[in-house]
Formats: structure tokens, sequence, C-alpha cells
């Protein structure tokens, strides 16, 4: 049985818990007042469930025209392919992420700790196993 793998991450961490040919599961833990780079995906489709916490969702098809909406526990969001989007954390949170297996699919926009362009910015974002 593997162990989840632990990604540090600017605004907080990332718990992977599945990652298949067919699906992927993670964790965002959010600390509050970071929010996670405005971003899109081309191919990977994913479902973000609030666990815990208030987050602040943005999101639209066009850059000029974004909308935001609160989120609370409970509440999910579904995520296709080119919708642009963005979560910051009001309070520290909590999100439960399924997706599709494309886990490098993401073009960043724009980001407060200065990762840019297409796929994972590995300066920035510290891989750790859990032991």
């Amino acid at each position: 049985m593997n162990k989840p793998e632990i990604k540090l991450k600017p605004w907080g961490r990332e718990i992977w818990f599945a990652q298949t040919d067919k699906y992927a599961g993670k964790i965002l833990e959010i600390t509050k007042g970071h929010r996670y780079s405005l971003q899109y995906h081309e191919k990977k489709t994913e479902t973000q469930y609030v666990y815990s916490g208030k987050v602040k969702f943005t999101y639209g098809t066009d850059s000029s025209a974004l909308q935001d909406k609160i989120l609370n526990p409970g509440d999910k969001i579904d995520i296709t392919p080119y919708t642009i989007h963005r979560l910051e954390a009001l309070e520290d949170s909590e999100i439960f992420e399924v997706s599709t297996p494309e886990l490098s699919d993401v073009t960043k926009l724009d980001d407060d700790y200065g990762r840019s362009g297409k796929g994972n910015d590995e300066k920035l974002d510290t891989r750790l196993h859990k032991s």
C-alpha cells in the first residue's frame, strides 16, 4: 500500500491520495489569506468539494469577465476544460478534489508567488513523502 504524496505549496499543501490512469484524488489545504494560481486546464476535468473553511471561487471563460462566489462546507464546484478558476481561502480551508488523471495539465494565468506558464513549477512546489 502506497503512502499519500504530500506537495508543499506556497499557499498551503496538497495531499495526493489517488493517482491512476483513470482518476486522481487530492486534498487541498489552503491557508487563510492565500490562493492558488488563476489557471485553466486543456483536458483535465475536476470536482472540488469544500470540506472545511470558507473560500472565494473565481471563475469564468473570459479573463476580463470573471465572477466570484463564496463557498462554504458542503458546497462543490465542477470545473470543465478551459474554465478559468482560482480558490482563495477566507479561512483555513480543506478542499477535496477528484479529477481526470492529467495532473500536470495546468496553465497559470496569474500567480501571487511568481509561478507561470504550463505544467508544474517544481522550483516552488516541494515534494515530500509522508512517513
